[in-house]
């Protein structure tokens, strides 16, 4: 009856484990997820930052799955490369060892019910008197679950301590080593937490029902097993999710063969060369170790890496829009920040397009990282301009009609944002169309060997350079552009736009053309005008606020 009893409280003790793992992931998110967004997105701007940055953060939050599945999101909105999220992922692994540090040392070493009953008492209270309050709401999860976590693990440590007098351990230890790594992924398949597995280990370890050597492996197989949780997370995703996943666990796969190789010289480092005594501090030491070395070897090769798993999951899903097709209506904020994204990229893609009807090169726009890569997926530059101007349509009318499904769905605030960003769409949309519509008319000035009309075009194109360079600016420094700024933007344009037309008439009377040729860069000039228009005001409605937007329209409006 004991034994059946306190395989019963084994169980019982992982269940509140994974309970307590919950509440304090949920809490934790809740209470600072956006801000770990945004420091992630900080942090992310070089290999090292950003996996110094995802051990931080997964020390934090104590969820290396968490933290991999928000990277993955920042992916699929084209926020972070594949670099960056490989290199947070890297980081993320060895940030969840803190976890274990904290059990093999609070748990084992101190009397925990000191530590899990008043936090339990002030979470229950708290949750009971003040949780109208999210904060509050959360922050009594937090100390629930940090109670709950020792709690559960209290019943581990019992019940392994029974199991150790009825069973003998001992008979297993003639297995060969694979089959304890197979073990702890078997467990962490199962039970979806590599932190259950480590626990339940150490518990095993404390006792003396498995060797040091044998827990390592156990540790080793659990290093792979949890990347099964992300790998279905990410099925559904677009390519560039798929790839991250299948770099983590060819990542994790390699650093599990090549610790295993050496799992004995491994151990023998640890208790021989640092005289580490303890197994429970052997084992998270053991940990650490194998997860640095992970981030030290694959940090200087993340470049060839990223770039190989790139040939992976090419996009074929027929969708011109990159990120809204991941977006879920019943989650109105995240879908909220795929639409903004979307938005963005939409206005990239305007520019991109009107830049290549003007016969501008590539090089200027000093375009993101991520864009180039989603353009390459899409086939973007290998199309036709008719083409990609059928693309841009296809893109905005996926954008019309997911606003259509979201509109509903949003908060007072969030539907005036989210108008905006719809009209920022339909203004691009418009600034594309002006130059679409007069193509035989650029066509003209390109083969014109007519001094005044070929020096208008030049003139135009190097107008037009400076002008994006200055509305993409704007975009990237969204928080510090302010309508004041995008006014004078905008009589850049309307003196560029009379500027010209005084020249072409001055130099007309000189140098007579005829009445087609008259035509032709009037309405080459007009439209090219409309053009600038349009896209200064798109952009206006994306990186202003409603305020700001306002003031600039009751300052601009009688001219535009």
């Amino acid at each position: 009856m004991g034994v059946i009893f306190s395989i019963f409280k084994l169980l019982a003790g992982v269940g509140l484990f994974m309970f307590a793992m919950y509440l304090i992931e949920e809490s934790l998110k809740n209470l600072s997820g956006r801000n770990f967004k945004l420091f992630l997105k900080k942090i992310a701007k070089n290999n090292i930052g950003a996996a110094f940055g995802g051990a931080v953060v997964t020390a934090v939050l104590q969820s290396s799955s968490m933290v991999s599945m928000m990277v993955l999101a920042f992916v699929g909105a084209g926020i972070f490369t594949m670099k960056n999220a490989m290199a947070i992922i890297l980081g993320a692994n060895l940030g969840t060892t803190l976890d274990s540090w904290i059990v093999a040392t609070l748990g084992f070493k101190m009397d925990i019910e000191v530590i899990a009953y008043p936090a339990i008492f002030a979470g229950g209270i708290l949750l009971l008197t003040m949780s109208r309050r999210n904060s509050i709401k959360y922050f009594s999860f937090f100390l629930l679950g940090f109670g709950l976590l020792f709690i559960g693990l209290t019943f581990m440590k019992e019940a392994m301590e029974v199991h150790v007098q009825y069973f003998d351990f001992a008979k297993y230890e003639s297995m060969p080593l694979i089959f304890f790594l197979l073990v702890g992924f078997g467990i962490t398949l199962l039970v979806q937490s590599s932190s259950v597995t480590m626990a339940l280990t150490l518990s095993a370890l404390h006792f003396g029902a498995i060797d040091f050597l044998f827990a390592a492996a156990v540790v080793l197989g659990s290093e792979t097993g949890t990347t099964v949780k992300i790998m279905l997370s990410a099925l559904d995703g677009n390519a560039a999710k798929k790839r991250v996943v299948l770099g983590n666990i060819i990542f994790n796969v390699i650093i599990t063969i090549f610790a295993f190789a050496f799992l004995g010289s491994i151990v023998f480092f640890i208790t021989d060369t640092l005289h580490i005594t303890d197994p429970l501090i052997c084992l998270v030491t053991f940990s650490t170790f194998i997860n640095l070395a992970g981030v030290l070897l694959f940090i200087p090769v993340l470049g060839p890496f990223t770039k190989l798993l790139s040939r992976f999951f090419k996009q074929n899903n027929g969708l011109a829009a990159s990120f809204i097709g991941q977006a879920k209506i019943e989650e109105p904020e995240s879908a909220l920040d795929l639409f903004q994204r979307e938005a963005e990229y939409f206005l990239y893609y305007s520019m991109e397009f009107n830049r290549a009807m003007l016969g501008m090169e590539k090089g200027p726009l000093p375009l993101t990282p991520q864009f180039v890569e989603l353009v390459e997926s899409k086939g973007y530059h290998k199309k036709s301009i008719e083409e990609q101007y059928e693309f841009i349509k296809q893109m905005q009318g996926e954008i019309q009609s997911f606003y259509l499904r979201l509109r509903t769905n949003l908060a007072t605030k969030q539907y005036a944002i989210l108008n905006q960003y719809i009209a920022s769409v339909r203004s691009a949309m418009h600034s594309v169309k002006c130059l679409h519509d007069i193509e035989s008319n650029i066509g003209n000035l390109f083969k014109s060997t007519h001094n005044l009309k070929y020096n208008l075009l030049t003139q135009s194109k190097s107008q037009t350079s400076i002008l994006y360079n200055k509305l993409f600016l704007g975009m990237q420094e969204r928080g510090d552009f302010d309508h004041l700024q995008l006014i004078q933007v905008y009589h850049t344009i309307y003196d560029a736009y009379t500027g010209l037309m005084n020249t072409f008439y001055k130099e007309a009377q000189a140098e007579p053309l005829s009445d087609i040729d008259m035509t032709v860069l009037t309405n080459f000039n007009r439209e090219l005008y409309g053009s600038h228009i349009s896209l200064l005001v798109a952009v206006k409605d994306f990186i202003l606020d409603e305020t700001e937007a306002a003031l600039f329209n009751e300052l601009v409006q009688y001219k535009i």
